[in-house]
């Protein structure tokens, strides 16, 4: 369907910084500095993707600054300790680096975030090699379609999957939530056309209304079960 971002590809961010295994400490932070990010991928010769590093890697050398040699020691198997240490990008960053292809769906990213508790995802093509990075912003950025346009989406959905039997359902979006009132002709329909608009790319929340009965509002699977 046109104008529905529904890949990674679509809302990555392009050109995309990144450092390789050798680049130094001051690099990584001018770096970031520079870019105005967080995170760089770091890569290999061939711009494949073999590790990440954030602020968060960075940090442990300024926490670790005023420590005594008997606390490192003790420490010394930690992390943080080894990141306080590190001085290059392969010695700090972790690794491996989880990735997304560019043709995944955003769906797949968002969960594939959420999994790994991570902010963003370096995007790989089908070779592996770095193409761009997505971020949660990124996937935010769906909802920033308008309301006609999501309304022209939801009208071709239904005329695409059902035609007739949603003929005389009239569509509204407000502030991205979608309500379809009027008639439809099989009742049992609501869940399925509730699922295919809930699916498209921007939509907020579905809410159903049949003339003559109290409006319907369609949430998750399991509250829809009883409809």
């Amino acid at each position: 369907m046109p104008n529905t971002p529904r890949r990674v590809g679509d809302v990555m961010t392009q050109p995309v910084a990144a450092v390789d295994r050798a680049a130094g400490f001051k690099t990584i932070v001018e770096t970031m500095q520079r870019w105005r990010v967080s995170a760089l991928p770091v890569v290999s010769a061939e711009r494949r993707v073999v590790g990440v590093v954030s602020e968060a890697d960075l940090l442990p050398k300024e926490g670790f600054r005023e420590a005594d040699e008997d606390r490192l020691e003790r420490l010394r198997l930690s992390d943080d300790v080894r990141r306080a240490e590190a001085v290059t990008a392969g010695e700090l960053m972790t690794s491996p680096a989880v990735t997304v292809h560019g043709d995944a769906p955003l769906a797949q990213a968002a969960r594939t975030m959420a999994t790994a508790s991570v902010k963003r995802l370096p995007v790989v093509d089908c070779d592996g090699l770095l193409v761009g990075i997505v971020s949660r912003a990124d996937l935010l950025k769906v909802f920033l379609r308008s309301d006609d346009e999501l309304a022209q989406e939801v009208r071709r959905v239904l005329e695409t999957y059902f035609a007739a039997p949603t003929r005389d359902l009239r569509v509204a979006v407000t502030d991205g939530v979608v309500t379809l009132s009027g008639q439809l002709r099989d009742r049992s329909l609501v869940p399925v056309v509730a699922r295919l608009v809930r699916g498209i790319e921007g939509v907020v929340d579905v809410e159903y209304d049949v003339t003559g009965v109290a409006p319907v509002r369609v949430g998750p699977p399991a509250e829809r079960s009883s409809l």
